[in-house]
């Protein structure tokens, strides 16, 4: 009979990154949601509010690492909800450009203070300096594979 050695769970970091993005995501989410807004629709509000020119949809699929069509479905619903516009630059009027709206940059603020907030309880166990480490780690491994 052949033993397998295996690692466990607490060596895993396919499991405790997987863990650990959960919690992450429901508090987030939970924070969110007291916005009407998920994730991935703070994330477009987000780059929209940061870009007052802004961004197409091929550009927002782009930075988030989504198919275009995603993007489509999100900024449909940002739209209807009166947080983001799509306007046709002077330059390209087949092109849309996906504009956030006053409310939208207001509603993005606050929604962004509740989960900062919500956050404290998932990363409350570390300090500034390994915050930043965290961010600066997982940043890389994104965009390594982005």
């Amino acid at each position: 009979m052949e033993v397998h050695m295996t690692r466990p769970l607490a060596d895993d970091l396919g499991f405790l990154l997987s863990r650990a993005s959960g919690q992450v995501a429901r508090v987030t989410n939970a924070a969110l949601a007291e916005h009407g807004l998920r994730v991935r629709q703070y994330s477009v509000l987000v780059l929209a509010c940061d870009a007052p020119d802004g961004l197409s949809q091929r550009e927002l699929a782009t930075q988030l690492a989504l198919d275009p069509s995603q993007v489509v479905l999100l900024v449909d619903e940002l739209a209807a909800a009166g947080l983001v516009q799509r306007q046709a630059p002077e330059t390209d009027r087949r092109t849309r450009l996906v504009v956030a709206t006053a409310e939208g940059c207001r509603v993005r603020e606050a929604a962004g203070r509740d989960a900062d907030a919500a956050l404290e309880t998932p990363l409350r166990l570390l300090g500034d300096a390994e915050r930043d480490r965290l961010r600066d780690m997982l940043t890389r491994i994104w965009t390594a594979t982005g």
